[in-house]
């Protein structure tokens, strides 16, 4: 089983759309049987085939092996990854054209999250070493400093380019992105200054 699988096809899309085949496909996070799928949630055998037949057909889904039950051959069935992530290309964005692609627009960071999830989807889980890192803070910089901050922040960057973008050794990508934190219930009150 893997750990991620990337949804770019929209049958696969549309295979998960129905909230019974996503409750089916939760139950085979472990292999099992439609009949054993349709016993912990209520339904009939037949049913619960029907939704995995369909997950099977989209690649959600997958048959590790068969047993005989009273003559009868029975699946065994297992979801095909622990989580799955839709690619932001099948759904497109509301507005019609992308404005322009600046630096410094929300359009551009919408372009870049897809591309750091397609990227991250497309790794081979099974290598012995992927070496990445992963950062997440707040910075609070007051309106009088924005610009010298993002002025900072991007010379910082490209002294990191410069420095190890040669032809040489392994490639990685970097992708920051900064972005106004939306407010949150929790921080009313609080004082930053």
């Amino acid at each position: 089983m893997r750990d991620v699988l990337y949804l770019e096809e929209i049958e696969q899309a549309e295979a998960l759309l129905k909230p019974q085949r996503v409750e089916v496909l939760r139950q085979l996070a472990e292999p099992r049987t439609c009949s054993e799928v349709a016993e912990r949630l209520g339904q009939t055998p037949q049913r619960v085939y029907y939704h995995v037949k369909r997950l099977v057909e989209a690649g959600l889904v997958d048959l590790v092996s068969e047993r005989k039950v009273r003559g009868i051959s029975e699946g065994i069935y297992q979801a095909g990854a622990r989580s799955y992530w839709l690619s932001p290309r099948l759904v497109g964005r509301i507005g019609g054209l992308r404005q322009a692609r600046d630096e410094l627009s929300l359009g551009y960071l919408l372009d870049l999250m897809e591309e750091v999830q397609a990227d991250i989807a497309a790794l081979d889980r099974t290598a012995p070493e992927l070496p990445s890192i992963g950062l997440s803070g707040e910075i609070h910089v007051r309106p009088e400093n924005r610009q010298e901050f993002l002025s900072e922040l991007q010379t910082m960057l490209q002294n990191l380019f410069t420095r190890y973008g040669g032809a040489e050794g392994d490639a990685f990508k970097l992708a920051v992105a900064c972005y106004p934190k939306q407010a949150d219930d929790s921080s009313e009150g609080d004082d930053h200054d």
